[in-house]
């Protein structure tokens, strides 16, 4: 990234057929775990996939980087509530990876109403000689056994194992949209539109609800939670993003339920670009602290913004994903797609920041060199070890030749989801169905 921006290769990508790809299949979240071994991915199936790192082998140096298939499980099922007359997606909104801590790994995943903690680990020994059980596992007659044996560990092929460990439910009425582990590593929070609920990790039955912003008369609604994070190293800060485009930033020892914020993040609006959609637009869809904990950076439809935790009354920084399309809000607004929700995400050193767009396009932002590159993740440009070119949208007036018209985007191609190896330049990037993976170049 600090060479060249734009010269970035495919390593690998996790293509499913297109011929058979169903609305189930359509991934909808992406996440590395802290070492950046193992990533995974949900969908709307309710599925995830979890993909482990390739070791580095003498003989084949350029495979280290390679990401295959590790664990594949069933994390959550459509379920229907008989009370309200609603259907539960079964849908994955979001997976959080908790720091590992012996062999095994863990992991939270959510869908609407229901946060599970799974155990991924790996076997490849099987205990045989029992006592009291035969080899099939029956119980058997105590006073059948006349010896004592030793029971011994004999070596199986690998299997690795996904276990549910816990369930949080019944704590939500509305939609969960995000959950966060805290720095402390035993509690958690789950964000709906109204609520945030703060868990332990042990204790499934109890939650404690931490903001609630649901007016007393609903039709006084003005506002809802979009997002929320813990700060990476202080356990008792917290943000959460509003659909109004503020940031609140609420300290859990100054009071049980943070109502009261402790700082407020808004960018007052420009009159001269007061339109029916301004509200829209300035929803923030996502939220993230940096590693370092001193910035936050928001992303509603248009831009992407840095704020500095000391200043609240504007970013530090702000950037035009595709301010091409602020002529076509109206169409956008037509078919839905303005209520699109696009992430965002730092590398590992705060320096360049990652997000998603149309046509399958996704643009990067150094933040140092203040240079900025739009790259296409499609299945044309997959081979192994193709360079990606940096793509260009022209708007109005003549078209250069690798140059697409502003007219000519694909809306249906969207990349919402995106993750960034926690300390090298790997990226995850979801688009549809697919699963692309992408490093530096290597000399």
């Amino acid at each position: 990234m600090d060479e060249e921006i734009d010269t970035r290769k495919i390593n690998s990508s996790f293509l499913r057929d297109h011929n058979y790809a169903t609305e189930a299949d359509i991934i909808s979240t992406v996440e590395f775990n802290s070492t950046g071994e193992l990533l995974a991915t949900g969908d709307k199936g309710g599925r995830v996939v979890v993909f482990q790192r390739e070791q580095e082998s003498k003989n084949q140096p350029h495979r280290r980087g390679e990401y295959n298939v590790y664990s594949t499980f069933q994390s959550h099922e459509p379920e229907f509530d008989y009370l309200k007359s609603l259907e539960i997606e079964e849908k994955i909104n979001k997976i959080r990876w908790l720091p590992q801590q012996n062999a095994a790994y863990f992991l939270l995943s959510t869908n609407d109403k229901t946060v599970k903690l799974w155990k991924i680990s790996e076997r490849d020994k099987r205990p045989e000689g029992y006592n009291l059980k035969d080899d099939d596992g029956r119980v058997l007659d105590p006073t059948t056994i006349t010896a004592l044996r030793v029971p011994v560990l004999r070596p199986v092929d690998l299997m690795v194992e996904a276990t549910p460990r816990r369930v949080f439910s019944n704590a939500h009425t509305y939609h969960i949209n995000s959950i966060s582990v805290n720095s402390d590593n035993e509690t958690y929070m789950s964000t709906d539109d109204l609520r945030i609920n703060l868990w332990n990790l042990e204790i499934t039955n109890r939650s404690f609800n931490i903001v609630d912003i649901k007016p007393a008369n609903m039709e006084e609604l003005t506002e809802v939670i979009t997002a929320a994070e813990f700060h990476p190293n202080q356990c008792n800060t917290f943000i959460y993003s509003s659909s109004k485009g503020s940031i609140r930033l609420c300290d859990m020892r100054a009071a049980a339920l943070c109502d009261n914020h402790c700082k407020f993040f808004e960018e007052p609006e420009d009159p001269s670009n007061r339109s029916f959609f301004s509200e829209i637009i300035s929803s923030i869809s996502d939220v993230k602290f940096s590693h370092s904990g001193r910035y936050l950076m928001t992303r509603d439809y248009l831009t992407v913004k840095v704020w500095d935790l000391n200043m609240e009354y504007k970013p530090l920084e702000t950037y035009q994903v595709h301010e091409y399309l602020r002529s076509k809000l109206c169409s956008l607004y037509e078919n839905d797609c303005i209520f699109d929700k696009f992430e965002c995400v730092w590398n590992g050193t705060d320096s360049v920041l990652m997000t998603g767009s149309y046509n399958n396009f996704f643009r990067m932002f150094d933040r140092n060199t203040k240079r900025d590159v739009t790259l296409e993740a499609s299945r044309e440009n997959s081979k192994p070890r193709a360079i990606l070119k940096p793509r260009k949208v022209c708007v109005g007036g003549k078209r250069r030749k690798d140059e697409i018209s502003v007219d000519s985007l694909d809306l249906s191609k969207k990349i919402l989801h995106t993750a960034w190896h926690p300390s090298e330049n790997i990226i995850a990037v979801a688009a549809t169905n697919n699963l692309y993976i992408f490093q530096d170049k290597v000399n």
